[in-house]
């Protein structure tokens, strides 16, 4: 293991010019960290964040016509702080921008910062309790007001209060933000932060304007009239909201970036599915990218056959899982159901859960559905590589699965089903309409029927499953069922804020109208302990091993069943430059997107 003195040896060369950054990386890499934490360590020590030479051509903004997307589930609110997924952060991020964002080589980038942190600059401590963030100047919300320290105050005070009930909070809750002044703004923590670049950055990061907000927060959070019309400081002006169906903006021509963007215009079209969105892009043109490509491989090989586009494969930490509801769904207390003061009946006892995931036949999806769209893996935690567990494996055992059940006394009835003190192995599987979704379903209901487990299943539209209506009881969020199967995934290159799905604290609740990240209700002291050491150990080594023992507790207590990791899988114009990322918005450099001549 590389000690401290080595390691700030190859600092100090890199910061005299005697080793490139490329070659530090490399040995960083070498040594079991990831590229982006190697380049935090770089800015620790004294070495600026170096900025890649821009690649953008045109010369001038505007010009480019309407820039056509397809997000085949459309989003349903333009609230940042309120998108239950990805759709409404991508929807958001047409207008909202955060202060830098994570490239294709998980490279963090300034937005509305003027600079990216360090110790040469002043921006880090090294005692790594604060961060300060210079802010650029003369940058104009779309209604004409500036952009100021004021904004990003505002954002962690309004992300952080119970009553405004957001998904952002787990973000915000334990560090401090205030303003230095106009343009200055410091982050600071009672503890270390090892992972610094989580605040105000990405998908999380995105950046409301506190004029237009300040009178919403707290309880009447889900009154303001901009939660569906948003003013930003992004590229396009808001134009159009349909939910579900179309977002739309107009050029914004006070850009705080010279000769962006490209694009008169923007839509975001929403519906369909994703075989017609890859077709629209690969196959007859019409649009110029599609996202979130769910297809199966074949499908999308014959597609870009046709020549008028190109798929493209970014790596991230998505993972498409299969949840267990930890409580009972089918008892309502204190006007919900799926309460953490209910226990499930049958998931509850951990021969079943084991058995449930040794009936998932993982290779059969990966084979005959997702191809390179879905590498199998037995780790909720797999990417950046050095948080992958080495310790869990997967297999496909209907044997092995009805030997626990029989041994752990749940035995075959006279229909077939199992049975244990009169409670039945019988559960309902929901998921969103989706043609790789629902022949997952299949495979899993095979597997189980085999091993005397009855599975309903069930298919929500993904314009309902994936709302961020609170009211919507089909929601994911809402989890009033047995099973769910969807994908999520870290949304940065760091595991902290991911890892937090299992927090007892962030349970999604009635109370925090089913904001939590903790979906499937899963409450454990040790992992919160762990988690919590985690979250302030600064030895990059030791807080790796930490991350894969909370991996391990999740994994080993069948909290969720990973099948098959998600890279991000879009269909882009053959023209159409964009850097798309695995570990923020598909969009997160919108402004720099251009059609080649």
């Amino acid at each position: 293991m590389m000690d401290a003195r080595e390691l700030q040896g190859m600092i100090d060369r890199v910061k005299q010019r005697r080793w490139s950054r490329r070659r530090f990386v490399q040995r960083m890499v070498a040594a079991g960290l990831t590229a982006p934490l190697a380049t935090q360590l770089l800015a620790m020590g004294g070495v600026a964040m170096a900025q890649p030479a821009s690649t953008y051509k045109p010369t001038k903004a505007g010009g480019g016509g309407t820039l056509k997307l397809l997000w085949w589930q459309g989003p349903t609110l333009l609230n940042p702080h309120f998108a239950t997924g990805t759709k409404d952060q991508d929807g958001s991020r047409l207008f909202y921008e955060p202060l830098a964002g994570w490239s294709s080589t998980a490279e963090l980038r300034p937005i509305l910062a003027a600079e990216l942190p360090s110790l040469e600059n002043g921006g880090l401590n090294e005692d790594g309790k604060s961060v300060v963030w210079k802010l650029k100047q003369n940058v104009k919300w779309h209604d004409g007001q500036p952009f100021t320290a004021d904004d990003v105050v505002f954002n962690w005070a309004y992300s952080r209060d119970p009553a405004t009930a957001t998904v952002t909070s787990g973000t915000y809750n334990n560090i401090m933000v205030e303003k230095v002044d106009q343009f200055t703004v410091r982050v600071s923590s009672e503890a270390p932060m090892p992972f610094w670049a989580d605040a105000f950055v990405g998908p999380y990061g995105m950046i409301i304007p506190k004029h237009l907000f300040e009178e919403y927060a707290g309880a009447k959070s889900r009154e303001a009239p901009t939660n569906l019309k948003p003013v930003g400081t992004g590229p396009y002006l808001f134009k159009e909201f349909r939910p579900g169906d179309l977002v739309s903006g107009t050029i914004n021509p006070n850009y705080h970036q010279p000769n962006r963007p490209y694009f008169d215009a923007v839509e975001m079209k929403g519906g369909g599915d994703a075989v017609s969105a890859a077709r629209a892009v690969l196959q007859t043109g019409e649009y110029d990218f599609a996202w979130n490509l769910q297809v199966e491989d074949d499908v999308l090989s014959r597609l870009e056959a046709a020549g008028r586009g190109k798929v493209r494969f970014t790596e991230g930490g998505n993972l498409e899982m299969i949840q267990l509801n930890s409580t009972d769904p089918n008892v309502e207390v204190d006007g919900e159901r799926s309460s953490i003061k209910t226990v499930h009946p049958t998931l509850s006892d951990p021969a079943v859960r084991q058995a449930l995931s040794l009936l998932v036949d993982r290779d059969s999806v990966h084979k005959y559905i997702y191809g390179r769209g879905g590498p199998v893996t037995s780790n909720i935690l797999y990417n950046p590589k050095q948080f992958a567990s080495p310790n869990t494996k997967y297999e496909f055992s209907v044997e092995k699965a009805t030997a626990i059940l029989d041994k752990a006394g749940w035995k075959p009835g006279a229909d077939g089903i199992r049975v244990k003190d009169g409670k039945q192995l019988k559960y309902l599987y929901q998921t969103s309409t989706n043609g790789p979704r629902q022949k997952t379903q299949q495979i899993v209901k095979q597997a189980f029927k085999k091993a005397g487990i009855e599975v309903e299943l069930k298919s929500v539209v993904a314009s309902v499953f994936f709302s961020s209506d609170v009211a919507n009881t089909d929601t994911y969020p809402h989890f009033y069922a047995d099973l769910q199967m969807y994908t999520t995934g870290p949304l940065l290159p760091d595991p902290q804020t991911w890892m937090q799905l299992f927090l007892s604290t962030e349970a999604a609740q009635k109370s925090n109208k089913w904001q939590g990240r903790n979906i499937c209700r899963w409450r454990n002291a040790e992992f919160d302990a762990i988690y919590k050491q985690a979250t302030v150990e600064v030895d990059p080594v030791k807080r790796a091993a930490l991350f894969i023992k909370l991996n391990d507790l999740v994994v080993n207590n069948t909290v969720v069943i990973p099948i098959v990791t998600r890279p991000s899988v879009a269909a882009l114009n053959n023209k159409l430059q964009a850097d798309v990322s695995g570990f923020d918005s598909y969009i997160w450099d919108l402004a720099n997107w251009y059609m080649e001549t």
